[in-house]
């Protein structure tokens, strides 16, 4: 197997020969790799020596473009890769869909993971897989292996609920659906009130994959795997912070006692790396080429006076979704930044018409992708406009930035639903999306009193996510928790 190895600062000294050795497994996506990264520089911190396990593409693709900016050569922190099923020698960005991606690495991945455990120096301590990489064994490898696991779920405390419930409602007998009318006649508005915490939840806030008729439906099947498998594992790991869901993660914790609530991590990451400027940390993630010229941009504009527009690095939108969208943010009058991946047009490319690219020069700058963490902390920004992805709510919930929100998939209809009802920081575009409603809602957003006092919340939630990160803050001691918790194993 081939090996990069890299680390940022040098880790608090402990006995070597005792030294907890955690192999991380990510989702193989922008989002989920950056969340697993961030929490495996926090434990190496700690001491812990770290293995991080990529895709051959990934790892390409994240020493090309995310530099390791703040990264420095030491032991203690080293990547692995498996392979995709791509060429290694192949030069070109890959081609690969996320759907060949998973076909690919079903069947492969176990093989190539025991054979890259049986290749470590030092035995691992510890196991901390990505909860939905269930389709490639990683708790059966765990088993085999011999090795304690630990589910870390990148997703808010909502979203990992919204997926548990698809186990509770197939065995309450909801799901699968049992007519494809369901879908249509209003039945999906059905209310899941049994959660504190996530009260006025629907059906179809759910991940719309498990919303069928079909048993054997391979993406419902896998939800629900995933789903099922959160109950043979003791430990579990969350990306957000106990006072933004307290009465959630108060009831997961009465079914899953050992769960360690993390975010929002960047904070954490900033208190160990003060000889960088504010946020710097955040770079060195990104497996897309971040275009220049967008903190420029911003530079030139009234501080809250842009839009900051992204859909995150897997949504796909039709181009009359798109325009609809666009025309919206070109007629509220407000300025806007824009990322528009190259892939973000379902079955085309992002080739858009020249008179609404004339409207867009005269009050909006569009980018193929950014550094999104600086973009929210920087002053000019007054709100977001959102696919509701969990990286990108929490993001900037920790920036104190008020959202829209166009939930497209997965989590994101849960997170939308929870930032507009119960953290009262959001508002959501319609999924059948009109350019009208757009420009009402920008407005609203950005010179409104609903704007402004979503503003205000979003600064209190940024406040509460700064002491819930600061020392003896309830995160800092969960990663405490987390790390002596490693640590004992390794002991044992």
């Amino acid at each position: 197997m081939a090996t990069v190895t890299a680390t940022e600062m040098e880790p608090e000294p402990r006995n070597d020969q005792k030294k907890p050795h955690v192999v991380f497994i990510p989702f193989p996506t922008q989002s989920h790799i950056k969340c697993m990264l961030k929490l495996a520089r926090l434990l190496h911190h700690k001491g812990l020596h770290i293995t991080f396990v990529n895709t051959v593409s990934n790892q390409k693709r994240l020493v090309k473009y995310g530099g390791f900016h703040g990264l420095t050569v030491a032991p203690g922190f080293e990547f692995k890769m498996v392979p995709d099923g791509l060429p290694c020698d192949d030069d070109t960005e890959p081609n690969q869909t996320a759907e060949q991606l998973f076909l690919y690495l079903s069947p492969n991945f176990l093989g190539s993971f025991l054979d890259l455990v049986a290749g470590l120096e030092t035995p691992p301590t510890c196991i901390i897989s990505d909860g939905f990489m269930t389709f490639t064994n990683t708790v059966y490898a765990a088993e085999k292996l011999k090795i304690p696991i630990i589910l870390y779920w990148t997703l808010a405390a909502c979203g990992f609920m919204a997926t548990y419930q698809t186990k509770v409602l197939t065995d309450k007998g909801v799901l699968p659906l049992k007519d494809e009318s369901d879908l249509k006649n209003g039945y999906t508005d059905t209310e899941i009130d049994w959660i504190p915490g996530m009260e006025g939840t629907r059906l179809r806030d759910l991940q719309e994959h498990v919303l069928v008729t079909n048993p054997d439906d391979p993406a419902y099947n896998y939800v629900l795997e995933a789903a099922r498998t959160a109950d043979k594992v003791s430990h579990m790991i969350i990306h957000t912070f106990d006072e933004l869901e307290a009465n959630l993660v108060k009831e997961l914790k009465s079914i899953f006692p050992k769960i360690y609530t993390v975010g929002p991590l960047q904070f954490l990451l900033n208190q160990i790396t003060q000889n960088e400027t504010p946020n710097s940390s955040s770079n060195g993630y990104s497996l897309w080429k971040e275009q220049p010229g967008c903190i420029e941009w911003l530079e030139s504009k009234e501080p809250n006076s842009v839009v900051y527009v992204n859909f995150g690095s897997l949504a796909v939108m039709s181009l009359h979704d798109l325009l609809e969208l666009g025309w919206g943010l070109v007629n509220s009058n407000h300025y806007f930044l824009w990322i528009i991946r190259s892939d973000l047009i379902d079955g085309g490319s992002a080739v858009l018409p020249p008179e609404f690219m004339a409207a867009v020069k005269t009050r909006g700058f569009i980018a193929s992708w950014c550094s999104q963490e600086e973009v929210l902390n920087h002053p000019s920004v007054g709100g977001f406009l959102t696919h509701g992805g969990w990286g990108s709510v929490i993001e900037s919930l920790s920036a104190g930035v008020p959202m829209l929100c166009w939930p497209v998939s997965h989590d994101q209809g849960i997170n939308c639903r929870q930032m507009c009802r119960n953290w009262e920081v959001g508002m959501e575009i319609d999924r059948n999306v009109k350019r009208g409603e757009v420009e009402k809602l920008v407005r609203s957003l950005m010179e409104g009193l609903e704007g402004k006092r979503m503003k205000k919340k979003a600064m209190e939630w940024k406040k509460m996510a700064e002491l819930a990160t600061d020392v003896d803050g309830s995160s800092f001691l969960n990663i405490e928790k987390l790390a002596n918790e490693i640590t004992n194993l390794s002991r044992n």
